[in-house]
């Protein structure tokens, strides 16, 4: 396995760089595999990359006129450069696409979209197997079935199973707990094992075709229940012959969605690469028993110079960093070290994994679909990005600020009579919004209700203290800076602004630009007064984009926040006064509420009826009474 830290006796000079240092660094080199990770002086990291040997590749580093643009721009701003080793070359593949995922280096082809995929999981650990949408951790008893591009292709492939195949949906609880057949069950969905309404081998055998269909071997299925429907009508049974009937069309149904098959190949992903400059974009198709289960659109973040064969290398690496590997992976192209990356995902699966760059046949015709698709899909993309970029350039005009922000804060706060306060942060830029950086905090001090000010000094100070404690241990030990915006955008007018003014006073921050938005005089949409510091209010023409863009981002945090604080009430609704005493946990909770129906009645009991609870101790007991009765 690999090393997980470098050999502490090596240390950069840190009065070289660049060339210098590479060169002075080559005679400590192992000439063995490992990841190298080149740094600048701020330690930031710059580059990962992989080596069969790491003295001979990084050796090639010490010529900088031999380097391409990108490499060079590299080599030049390198103060530092660690190394990691492996005792194989696959080792170093592994290594170099988690490092990539982890430190994010500007160099690289990024990957941002790294979300994972769900599944369709087969309960086979119970008795009476259950089928429902799956994501995240497995566990070993179940069957998975996919990965499926979105949980809207897993919706509409349920909804298809349910008609043909009716098993259960339905938790363990709520089917343990049914004394008669559900809503499912009425519109035939369901076959209600739940009350006996079916036999467990005949719902084991619509478990086995459940199986086989997801195999791809529905149309064996559909022979098979094609016989028995025409059984059952020979047996004057015509209300069976009607099931099976329905079932058939439904796997009919299910047939004709499929546009593209790939019956032969088994359990295959389609990738495909579609480029204009440097914007790319990669699309991924997911074959599963030769059922097309969707595709989904990346865009990685592309350094200039990049060659294709590099950045479908570098995806490949980590998107299969994340995501388990089928037998067959399609490519539109051909990548470098191709025997390399599939002895590194065999380690990952188990299995041979097999890359193709097919030439003809209905393989090659899966890859064209996927490069068509990603060629619009680019196309959708840049003209999206190139209207955001205008809308940014024309907030920059408006605020005064020196070049379009590349990242924009927007700040609201959000309570009901004072109580459930919450702050919220929306983060958008040329890409659009981007929501995994939204954040919301909790207001935590002690603040007069509906104190908007003291709330919104709370959230700006904890966000921009976090982002400083960041950086700073970015400096002191190589890891990655903060995301500072270059605008922050306060839902409020001069009071609002005058508070951000002296948060950023307070911790020395001077190069965010601050901007407030509030309505009008009549509080009339598109009458929005804009607020900046050291100018006079003003106001954009009505119908002006920009402001149409503006109020765009302030209902977007008016939003997002307005959902935070329902969320919170919500948790506050089902909270009881149990909640309250120490040591009561879920578990506990369960069992007095069930012994005693309410917390009220929780309250009125003695000590020797709560300890009768089962989990509940004589100490326990106590305590909650003394809980109950503090005030007496």
């Amino acid at each position: 396995m690999a090393e997980s830290h470098p050999p502490p006796a090596r240390q950069s000079d840190p009065t070289l760089t660049g060339a210098a240092l590479i060169r002075a660094e080559l005679r400590t080199l192992p000439a063995g595999p490992g990841v190298y990770r080149m740094e600048n002086a701020k330690g930031e990291v710059l580059y990962v990359g992989k080596a069969k040997s790491l003295r001979k590749r990084v050796a090639s580093y010490a010529r900088p006129q031999g380097l391409g643009a990108r490499m060079a721009r590299v080599v030049a701003a390198c103060a530092r450069l660690e190394i990691v080793t492996t005792h194989t070359e696959v080792e170093a593949l592994l290594l170099e696409s988690n490092l990539i995922k982890r430190l994010k280096p500007r160099y690289n082809v990024l990957l941002r979209d790294d979300k994972s995929f769900p599944y369709i999981r087969l309960t086979t650990s119970h008795a009476w197997p259950q089928i429902t949408k799956h994501r995240g951790a497995r566990d070993g008893g179940d069957e998975y079935f996919g990965p499926f591009a979105s949980a809207g292709a897993v919706n509409a492939t349920l909804a298809q199973i349910g008609r043909a195949f009716p098993l259960r949906s339905c938790s363990d609880t709520v089917f343990e707990n049914r004394t008669r057949p559900c809503l499912q069950y009425q519109i035939k969905r369901c076959t209600a094992p739940c009350v006996g309404r079916i036999g467990r081998d005949d719902y084991m055998a619509l478990v086995d075709e459940v199986h086989a269909f997801l195999r791809g071997e529905s149309r064996a299925i559909q022979a098979r229940l094609a016989r028995k429907m025409q059984a059952a009508s020979d047996a004057l049974d015509f209300e069976a012959a009607a099931i099976y009937r329905d079932r058939i069309q439904a796997l009919t149904r299910i047939q004709g969605r499929q546009d593209i098959n790939l019956e032969k190949v088994g359990d295959a992903d389609v990738i495909a690469l579609a480029r204009r400059g440097n914007a790319c974009c990669i699309q991924a198709f997911f074959f599963r028993a030769g059922q097309n289960f969707g595709n989904r659109a990346y865009f990685p973040s592309v350094p200039a110079g990049t060659s294709d064969a590099d950045v479908l290398e570098g995806f490949l690496g980590q998107f299969y960093a994340v995501h388990a590997p089928p037998k067959t992976v399609l490519l539109s192209d051909t990548v470098p070290n191709a025997r390399l990356i599939a002895d590194a995902l065999m380690l990952r699966a188990g299995f041979r994994v097999h890359l193709q760059v097919p030439a003809r046949g209905n393989r090659r015709a899966a890859v064209d679909h996927a490069r068509t698709n990603a060629e619009t899909a680019l196309a959708r993309h840049l003209s999206e990005n190139a209207s955001q970029l205008r809308l940014l350039e024309g907030v920059a005009e408006a605020f005064a600020l020196p070049d379009a922000p590349r990242r924009i804060e927007v700040y609201d706060n959000s309570h009901i009579g004072g109580k459930g306060a919450l702050g919220a942060m929306i983060v958008t830029g040329p890409e659009g919004f981007s929501r995994s950086a939204y954040r919301r905090f909790n207001i935590r001090g002690a603040i007069a209700p509906g104190d908007d000010y003291a709330m919104l000094r709370e959230v700006l100070t904890r966000r921009f203290t976090r982002a400083m404690a960041e950086d700073a241990a970015a400096g002191n030990e190589g890891g990655t800076r903060a995301d500072w915006p270059d605008l922050v955008l306060i839902d409020g007018g001069r009071g609002q602004l005058r508070v951000a003014e002296d948060v950023f006073a307070e911790l020395g921050i001077t190069d965010v630009a601050l901007a407030g938005i509030a309505k009008g005089k009549d509080r009339n949409a598109g009458r929005e007064r804009f607020f900046l510091p050291g100018r006079e209010a003003f106001s954009l023409e009505p119908g002006h984009p920009v402001l149409y863009f503006l109020q765009r981002l302030r209902d977007e945090a008016h939003r997002f926040a307005i959902g935070g604080q329902r969320a919170k009430r919500s948790r506050g609704i089902v909270r009881s006064e149990l909640d309250n005493i120490p040591g009561i946990g879920s578990a506990r909770k369960k069992a007095l509420l069930t012994h005693f129906g309410a917390a009220r009645a929780v309250g009125e009991a003695g000590v020797e009826d709560i300890e009768k609870v089962a989990g509940i101790s004589r100490t326990v007991a106590k305590r909650i009474y003394d809980h109950f009765h503090s005030g007496d």
